[in-house]
């Protein structure tokens, strides 16, 4: 058995890579055109392969809502099923679809990002589309943006973590044939030593652990995924300032707020509540700034919760 999951930024010769690796190495290519043309047009009609073809989003979409509900699963669910059988009778080579996330655990997989510099892939863009700079720029930005969205929306993972890979592999330098030397001799070296990049007991107890964690509220939680994603480091609830005492120097009004992002020594407090609440909250926060005028804290609003929730594909809550 040989699996290579391979994922690339737009314009940096990962398209070329995948196919010239398959050719070499007698692996069947499998990348999302293969899956639209093949595969769910067993499962979608034809309005749902144009969403499929449009929209990251629709992959989350129910293929058999009529069925029990542990019984249903989503297009992604079905990609997912389909590339694991598959990988039981053929060599396979994936070019994204969040196979490096599918296939973590599996000792034959081997995890490949290509990477190069933006200097790099505008000047590819401009030969091949014969784009302006400031054109091949955004559509850079935009391609790469949806790429990262398919991964963190469908499986819940941020794009560029590096250890989902075994090896991200800039091309600047490399021609293709070096580049395809590099990872054909890994292939080879796997062969011999199959070994999962994840460890299974370990993710689970990591997991686990994250899931024990106790927030406050659901928006709480929503929030923490955000700050994760853009891997901004924070600490739940981590200090209470006092505000306000009785005649005896008892504390009879305290503030603690959410999140401490650590690396901007700044606290957040979510208020997704209702106005009434909100406007205590406000009082708190005012108060704080009074007596403790070298501690920054900033306040995140109902509404700018809800804009981060959607653009995140998150779960609103109310607080």
């Amino acid at each position: 058995m040989q699996i290579i999951t391979i994922s690339r930024q737009t314009a940096s010769g990962g398209e070329e890579i995948a196919e010239e690796l398959s050719n070499r190495l007698g692996l069947k290519l499998i990348d999302r055109r293969y899956v639209l043309e093949n595969w769910l047009p067993e499962v979608a009609d034809e309005h749902q392969l144009h969403m499929l073809e449009q929209s990251s989003k629709f992959y989350n979409k129910v293929i058999n809502p009529d069925d029990e509900a542990d019984e249903q699963i989503s297009f992604a669910d079905y990609i997912a099923q389909r590339l694991k059988k598959e990988a039981e009778s053929k060599n396979i080579l994936i070019l994204g679809l969040g196979s490096q996330i599918i296939f973590e655990n599996n000792p034959y997989a081997l995890h490949f990002k290509i990477v190069a510099s933006e200097k790099y892939r505008c000047q590819q863009l401009k030969e091949i589309y014969g784009l302006h700079s400031e054109e091949a720029a955004r559509e850079l930005e935009l391609a790469d943006r949806k790429h990262r969205r398919y991964v963190w929306r469908i499986h819940n993972h941020d794009w560029e973590e590096t250890t989902l890979y075994h090896l991200t592999l800039n091309r600047d330098g490399l021609s293709l044939e070096e580049s395809l030397s590099v990872i054909m001799n890994i292939a080879d070296l796997k062969k011999e030593n199959p070994k999962p990049l994840n460890n299974k007991e370990v993710k689970e107890k990591e997991i686990e652990s994250e899931s024990q964690r106790k927030f406050g509220h659901e928006s709480e939680k929503e929030f923490a995924k955000i700050l994760d994603m853009h891997h901004i480091k924070w600490e739940y609830e981590p200090s209470e300032f006092p505000l306000e005492w009785d005649p005896e120097g008892n504390v009879i009004m305290a503030f603690r707020p959410d999140f401490y992002l650590t690396e901007y020594d700044t606290y957040i407090e979510l208020t997704t509540m209702k106005r009434k609440y909100t406007t205590e909250k406000n009082k708190k926060v005012r108060l704080l700034q009074e007596l403790y005028p070298d501690i920054k804290v900033n306040i995140v609003y109902k509404k700018d919760f809800e804009q981060l929730t959607e653009k995140f594909e998150l779960n609103r809550g109310e607080k």
